[in-house]
Order: structure tokens, then sequence, then C-alpha cells
């Protein structure tokens, strides 16, 4: 079992002179329940390399049992610093693919023909792909083989309106998430704000919130499965 995971390579928030990336906590939780049941994982990014952590996601606030396990594990962590250039990336080598979200995406990953294209080919090859939190953001441009919107008439979720402006980044952000999927034509859906909430509608898998990046990689692995 091969699993690729995609990460953002941008690191500027905005124009509010502060820094983000990925979020931490959304690459540590599915990373060891993958490397936990057996996976090989590959990482990548639109530029390779050591992709930007948003510094927030590593305050102690935010830390968990495998944010914690992830950043004691050197093997890990030297996997993180060369991450493989997304451009060189064919979903054939693949079983599946994960994108942990962080606000980076909205700026790279949801206009990056690459992406676009990979999720695309792991769609017609039949193969689930999983986002959570912003990164359901990055389908935006994704469609199906017959060419219209990959989440049109879809269940997803993904980081919320609400939570959103919790985070005060409603006017600072590309695009809203929920606004987005709802505009392609996605059935969204949500929980509780922070709670874990994730949804599966055939191949596609969405996580709402960092709280639901381990549960989303633990679909993703009962889809590998089934």
């Amino acid at each position: 079992m091969k699993i690729l995971v995609v990460l953002t390579s941008h690191d500027q928030l905005g124009d509010t002179g502060k820094k983000t990336g990925f979020w931490l906590e959304e690459l540590a939780a599915p990373y060891y329940v993958f490397k936990d049941a057996g996976a090989e994982v590959v990482l990548a990014s639109p530029q390779g390399g050591q992709p930007p952590l948003d510094p927030k996601s590593a305050e102690p606030s935010f830390q968990t049992e495998l944010t914690r396990r992830f950043e004691a594990d050197d093997e890990a962590k030297a996997q993180l610093a060369a991450t493989v250039r997304l451009s060189s990336v064919n979903q054939q080598d693949f079983d599946t693919v994960f994108y942990p979200g962080g606000h980076g995406p909205l700026w790279d990953l949801a206009e990056d023909q690459h992406s676009i294209k990979l999720i695309e080919d792991f769609i017609a090859a039949g193969k689930p792909v999983a986002l959570v939190c912003h990164a359901p953001g990055v389908l935006r441009h994704v469609k199906t083989p017959e060419g219209k919107p990959l989440v049109d008439g879809k269940t997803v979720t993904g980081f919320t309106n609400t939570e959103e402006e919790a985070v005060e980044l409603t006017d600072v952000v590309p695009f809203l998430v929920e606004d987005e999927l709802i505009a392609k034509g996605g059935k969204f859906t949500k929980g509780e704000d922070w709670s874990s909430h994730v949804v599966q509608d055939g191949l596609l898998i969405t996580g709402q919130n960092p709280g639901s990046s381990e549960e989303a990689a633990e679909k993703l692995l009962a889809a590998l499965k089934a």
C-alpha cells in the first residue's frame, strides 16, 4: 500500500505579513494512521523540499499526541524536509492520495494544474481521494471525466464559514471553502465547530477541520480495503 500526501508550498497569509502553510495535526495524524497500518507514505509539494509549517499549528494549545510523536521522529522530519516535487508524481504509482489543510493550499494547490490533474487522474482510475479542513477547497477546479465539477451533487465538508470567522481570516483568504464547495454544486454538511466531521461520497472523502484528520485518514484506509 503506497499513499501520497500532498502539502502546500505557500507560506504567506494574504497581505497580513504573517506566515501560513500546512497545519501540523493534519499531517501528523494521517501520517501515523498510514504508517502504523504498514503503508509506504510519500510526501509531495508544488515546489518540493521543505514545505512551510503554519507556525500557529505548532503552538502548545494545538499539540496532540501525534504531533508530538511527529516532532520527535527524526525519520519523519527528514522526509518532510525533502518532499518530492508535485509535477514529478504520477497517480499510477500510488493507491490513494491525502491532502492536509492549513490555509496555504487555498493559494497554491487550489490553482495548481498538476494538483488538479492528479486528483482527476486518481478519480478516473477509481482510487479514493481524501482532503481535510481547507484542503477540500483544492477541489474548486477539479472536474469529473465528463467535465462537470467533481463536487457537483456530492456530499462534502470542509472548513466552515463560522470556523473561518472564529480565526478572523474571513477577509484574508482568497475564498471561503464552504461557499466555494456549495457554489460548485456540493451538498455541504457540517458538524459542530471544531468537532470531528468526515463524510464519504463514492471515492471522495472530506473532513471539516484539524480534529477530523485522523478520522478522515481511517476512512481512507477503510476505502482502500473495501
